[in-house]
């Protein structure tokens, strides 16, 4: 499968004419099953993936409970936590701290904090560095290559889009990971959690699988109104995001110059929601 660029682009007719009212740099690569569909922008530019680092983050360690290292109910964190707590955004832990706010289970408290535990607890159990983990395990099976971390494993990630593509492919067609964990990995974990979503205020519920957002019925959502329920993947507060939506069979990774605003708040939904007319299959 190729996730190059697309060629013969014009402007509006690939699903991405959004692109262009960002008013500022932005770059997207579409995608099916086979590899790229439509492109636009500098896709070889290395962009801090911030919170999208989640979703390596949380392949990993799907890759580690997959092999017997760990399982999710390993307990890690605060008391009464476990692995899945942790990685679902249901520990209790402060965003960026070990302060506790509430008991596991009860509420969905975004967590960078969490992210960064369960990540030990699996560097720990597979005996190797974490960032040296997704290396081995994830990137270079994929082919990677520009992948590099400069910070903890919840936000540190760096990449072009040209590399974050290849691992839209691989959630489209998995093979790094069986049926089962894959399944667990990105879908709803504890899914009547309610809690805040970033950029995007309270949400009931707020589903979340393992490093993985799932879009559920929020409203509103970085993802399109005629995104289904099922589609999964993660936005950055720097700018870049990552969907996969299983039903039309389509992915998508986006990246822009700029730190989360009003204009992607506007214009990430309406993007989305322009590749799904384009791209997805005919109803039958």
């Amino acid at each position: 499968m190729s996730a190059g660029p697309a060629s013969g682009r014009t402007p509006g007719a690939d699903g991405l004419g959004a692109l262009d009212a960002f008013g500022f740099e932005a770059a997207a690569i579409v995608l099916g099953p086979e590899g790229a569909r439509a492109s636009a922008g500098d896709l070889e530019k290395v962009r801090p993936l911030r919170s999208v680092s989640k979703t390596l983050t949380g392949f990993a360690c799907a890759i580690a409970l997959e092999r017997g290292a760990v399982a999710l109910t390993d307990p890690v964190g605060p008391v009464g936590s476990t692995l899945r707590h942790l990685l679902c955004h249901a520990s209790g832990l402060f965003y960026e701290s070990d302060r506790v706010l509430q008991e596991p289970g009860k509420r969905r408290h975004y967590s960078n904090r969490g992210i960064d535990v369960a990540a030990l607890h699996v560097a720990r159990a597979v005996g190797r560095d974490f960032e040296d983990w997704v290396a081995g395990e994830v990137a270079e099976p994929l082919g990677m290559e520009r992948l590099s971390w400069d910070g903890p494993p919840s936000v540190g990630a760096f990449a072009p889009l040209a590399d974050l593509s290849l691992l839209a492919l691989e959630l489209l067609r998995p093979t790094l990971l069986g049926p089962e964990v894959f399944a667990q990995m990105t879908t709803p974990q504890l899914p009547e959690l309610v809690g805040i979503m970033p950029g995007f205020g309270k949400q009931d519920p707020n589903p979340f699988g393992l490093g993985f957002e799932v879009r559920g019925t929020k409203c509103p959502h970085w993802t399109g109104t005629t995104s289904s329920p099922e589609t999964f993947g993660h936005f950055g507060m720097l700018g870049t995001a990552v969907w996969v939506d299983p039903v039309a069979d389509l992915a998508a990774v986006i990246g822009t110059d700029h730190e989360f605003c009003d204009s992607h708040r506007e214009l990430l939904p309406r993007l989305s929601d322009d590749i799904l007319a384009r791209w997805s299959p005919p109803a039958r």
